[in-house]
């Protein structure tokens, strides 16, 4: 599993389930690939999680909250 940190240039900057960063070109990425999407390896290419992308989502959220909330 991956996840898109950010997009430059024409790469996508991933880290993975180590904690490593790994440039991908975009070329070998689903055209609607975005920052923070969950990408899964396959034998076709890489496909965005869409389920996986969704919760991480929400969890980042949810913690955005709770640093905001005042003791």
């Amino acid at each position: 599993m991956l996840i898109v940190d950010r997009i430059e240039g024409g790469f996508a900057v991933c880290e993975d389930d180590g904690g490593e960063m790994r440039d991908i070109s975009l070329a070998e990425l689903p055209e609607e690939v975005r920052e923070g999407d969950v990408l899964v390896p396959g034998p076709e290419g890489y496909r965005v999680d869409a389920e996986e992308t969704r919760q991480l989502r929400e969890e980042n959220a949810a913690l955005f909250r709770s640093l905001l909330e005042e003791p």
